[in-house]
């Protein structure tokens, strides 16, 4: 057993709130925060009944009857006698004047705080403005917004009078928004018509006008920063949110869209207050008085977990614009403006700062604790570099879940070690293992992540899957009752759990199956490498084709000599039979709009399939790129 990077001696004086829940729950505080946290684990998946029931008490809702009636997969019954609604958690018990919502852009004037009046009387007076409009129980209402204050009052307004809210960010183009959109026949668009970033302002008045003209069911649309949006959030109203049932839909999220159509995944009220209330309250350690900042996009279900902060009665930081704004270490600055608790950004934004040779040194973050991290995996050598730039008073907090339950499979806990490279163990209520092909349990080696029991945040449904078959067919058709994520881990023997990358996307060479992940960690260490991209691809002789992408760093060049130092380095730190069998310099790296890299597409476009009526380019950040892949294939074959 490796020793951590980081251990938890430097916690603060009050107790960590997960301690807490677990005296609460009689699991007492003998032997080690690992030792304390592992038992509460073990009882949180044996005993999911009483689990939940304790996270809902923990949270103050008053849920009557069972909290999980009928345990199958898919399809558990979970509290059915309840009713409550989302809003009203929010809102539920919080301080006046205290600010809960700090919405920021790379414009600093532009900065707008509201406090829980503010944003409870903002709400109100929404809801009202909706009901007006005619949006009721069960009516969609979508959003096409920047990440700011009122893409959090119009969803809690949603929520408030039970109809059903979905989001995209305004990078969005016209043809991405509107496949997700039309699925929902919506009643309602709430709109804005630019938005800042990079440097400069960006109309989407011909982006808002295509939708308009492609929903015909809506009755309304509402466009922010206008006379309209005042008179709509400023009106006198009392804050009334409609008690809904447990699984009634709160948002529909959506799939990238990178291999189909993207897939309308229904959440409910009672699963997002229970799942985002625990992970950011015991996971997190957040509460009242401490702030949230997570760099994220409306469009990714960060946001959705970054909203989910404010259930636990902390404040959000939304900040919309380039990361990169002033400068590369902008995140870090507007941390250190806004003094929040819990920063949370990419493993590319982290290499790209250390790249640049900055972080969060020459900044005042005297109220941060923790730096979350997500969306890809997160390099050893990435997370001890920027643990040394922290010191031991910051924990390293990497979290792997997904938009399936808009929630954390794996993660860090307050009170447990962090070992770079690794996740510190799984999240509480998450019945996780790793299964090999058969079905069977494996330990050190790598396995499929599957969860074995439900968590009350897995979907209600799929939108207009009547019959529930591509939902089975998504997580439940390659072992039955049994839900299969798509992630290649690792279960190690000191309880920790790593992320090699997606197993749509396995490297299985002779045999030996590896995770992209892998590959990457080694090669963009290197300082002549930006981004890299490996896709193995099955060929028609029954030969196997292993090409590896990657991007420059400015001023360097593909030459003999550093493909053999990027080979080197995979064959030293990752497989020497994963060496790939060509090196290519890649003019960039397609991804999905929420920044991971587009795997199977691209393998697909090698493979040369043709990804028209399967592939929506509005739904990747460069679409043109894959033309370049498709040209290099056609150019090996010759």
């Amino acid at each position: 057993m490796t020793a951590p990077d980081w251990t938890p001696a430097a916690l603060p004086q009050r107790p960590a709130r997960i301690d807490q829940f677990a005296s609460l729950q009689g699991i007492d505080g003998e032997g080690s925060g690992t030792e304390r946290y592992d038992r509460l684990w073990r009882w949180s998946v044996a005993e999911p009944d009483a689990f939940w029931r304790a996270v809902a008490d923990y949270l103050g809702e008053d849920l009557p009857g069972p909290a999980l009636a009928e345990e199958r997969m898919p399809g558990a019954d979970w509290f059915p006698d309840a009713r409550l609604n989302y809003t009203a958690t929010v809102f539920r018990d919080r301080p006046d004047d205290e600010v809960a919502v700090i919405a920021c852009t790379e414009d600093p004037s532009a900065t707008v705080r509201l406090t829980w009046a503010q944003l409870r009387d903002q709400v109100a007076s929404l809801a009202a403005t909706f009901r007006d409009l005619g949006v009721s129980r069960g009516d969609r209402v979508v959003g096409f917004l920047p990440n700011g204050a009122e893409a959090v009052v119009s969803l809690l307004a949603t929520a408030s009078v039970g109809a059903t809210w979905a989001v995209c960010g305004m990078d969005y183009a016209a043809s991405a928004a509107r496949a997700r959109f039309e699925q929902l026949e919506p009643t309602l668009l709430v709109h804005a018509s630019s938005y800042l970033h990079g440097g400069r302002p960006h109309d989407r008045g011909d982006v808002v006008a295509e939708l308009v003209g492609a929903l015909p069911s809506l009755r309304a649309t509402l466009e922010i920063g206008t006379d309209g949006w005042a008179a709509a959030v400023g009106r006198d109203a009392e804050l009334t949110p409609e008690p809904v049932p447990f699984d009634h839909p709160l948002w529909v999220l959506f799939s990238s869209g990178t291999t189909g159509r993207p897939k309308g995944i229904v959440h409910g009220h009672g699963g997002a207050v229970l799942e985002q209330g625990k992970l950011a309250a015991l996971h997190f350690d957040l509460g009242p008085g401490e702030r949230l900042l997570w760099y994220t996009t409306p469009s990714w279900m960060m946001w959705n977990f970054l909203v989910g902060a404010l259930l636990t009665g902390a404040s959000v930081v939304a900040y919309d614009g380039s990361p990169a704004r002033p400068g590369p270490d902008g995140l870090w600055a507007l941390a250190a403006e806004h003094e929040v608790s819990v920063l949370g950004m990419s493993p590319g934004y982290v290499a790209a700062c250390q790249k640049a040779g900055v972080g969060p040194a020459g900044h005042d973050l005297h109220g941060l604790r923790m730096v979350g991290i997500s969306g890809s995996t997160f390099p050893a050598g990435s997370h001890r570099e920027l643990q040394a730039s922290l010191g031991t008073g910051v924990q390293i907090c990497s979290i792997s879940g997904g938009t399936d339950v808009v929630s954390a499979f794996v993660g860090a806990v307050p009170t447990v070690p962090v070992w770079a490279g690794e996740l510190s163990r799984p999240c509480l209520g998450v019945a996780l293992d790793a299964y090999d092909p058969a079905g069977h349990p494996v330990r050190g080696e790598v396995g499929e992540l599957v969860v074995t029991r439900p968590m009350p945040s897995m979907p209600v449904a799929f939108w207009d899957d009547a019959d529930g078959s591509r939902y089975r067919e998504a997580y439940f058709d390659t072992f039955p009752g049994v839900w299969r994520h798509g992630d290649w881990i690792t279960l190690t023997d000191h309880g920790s759990v790593v992320i090699h990358g997606r197993s749509d996307a396995t490297l299985n060479r002779n045999g030996i199956r590896m995770g992209s992940g892998d590959i990457y960690e080694p090669v963009e260490a290197l300082p002549e490498v930006a981004e890299a991209l490996v896709i193995g691809v099955e060929q028609p002789d029954g030969g196997y084709w292993m090409p590896l992408f990657v991007v420059l760093a400015e001023g360097a060049e593909l030459d003999d000599a550093l493909r053999q130092r990027i080979t080197t380095a995979i064959r030293t730190h990752a497989s020497p039979r994963h060496v790939p069998d060509d090196v290519y310099a890649a003019p960039g790296i397609p991804h999905t709009r929420t920044g991971k890299k587009l795997e199977v597409p691209v393998k697909k476009v090698l493979a040369g399939k043709d990804l028209s009526g399967s592939f929506d380019p509005g739904s990747v950040d460069a679409p043109d790129l894959l033309e370049w892949y498709a040209e290099v294939a056609r150019q090996r074959r010759g």
